[in-house]
């Protein structure tokens, strides 16, 4: 295994951004609408996923009465509009991302959320911070399956042993393990279990190089 820290790769929503509260905010909103009531049997479809699997969840619990691609274009639009004017970096990101870039280390956005949105987040946060962006809808499969991790490590000709992966759901870390890469695990409103190559911590402010570059060595 290599010990040299060749990409960090990072996912978006509720991880470097404020934003899975936003998301949930919009899917309530929605199955209020529908009648239904969120809960916590629901989330695993919901945070970490991307716009059309929470549709299609939502349209199956309403056994018929909704149609998927409807809920999905409005979930999209009222998401897109509420980032955009709420986006915030959530504490310690931009200190971090200024770390890896200031190391000359490779880094990556992989999201499930769709081009608009992670659009959105990239000019709110800066571009410059990512060498390559992968959204939902640009890879065959999208989170918990390995797809997105794939092609950002491919684009970067990067080993996936040799990377790490900043998640902040089971869904996103899922994903980013399926690929080969190590994980640290930031919990927004899932709680996420350590384990190998997977340390837990309580926010970005507890992430640095140094922590980064243990896991690229398997330490």
């Amino acid at each position: 295994m290599s010990s040299e820290l060749q990409a960090v790769l990072f996912d978006m929503d509720g991880t470097l951004v404020d934003t899975e509260r936003l998301w949930r905010q919009v899917v309530e909103e929605a199955a209020s609408g529908l009648g239904l009531a969120l809960t916590d049997a629901d989330l695993a479809f919901v945070l970490g996923r991307a716009v059309e699997d929470c549709a299609a969840h939502l349209a199956d619990r309403t056994a018929g009465r909704a149609e998927a691609a409807g809920l999905g274009e409005s979930l999209e639009h009222r998401f897109t509009e509420l980032v955009r004017r709420r986006v915030v970096p959530l504490p310690g990101a931009v200190e971090l991302l200024s770390a890896v870039h200031a190391a000359g280390v490779p880094t990556a956005l992989v999201s499930a959320s769709p081009r608009p949105v992670v659009d959105t987040v990239l000019d709110a946060l800066g571009r410059h911070w990512f060498t390559v962006s992968v959204a939902a809808g640009e890879t065959p499969r999208t989170k918990p399956f390995p797809d997105p991790y794939r092609a950002a490590l491919t684009i970067l000709g990067a080993a996936p042993t040799a990377c790490v992966a900043v998640e902040d759901t089971p869904t996103g870390v899922a994903s980013a393990e399926a690929a080969d890469c190590a994980v640290v695990a930031v919990p927004s409103l899932t709680s996420i279990p350590p384990a190998p190559r997977r340390p837990v911590v309580r926010s970005l402010l507890d992430v640095d190089l140094a922590l980064l570059r243990r896991l690229a060595a398997g330490l």
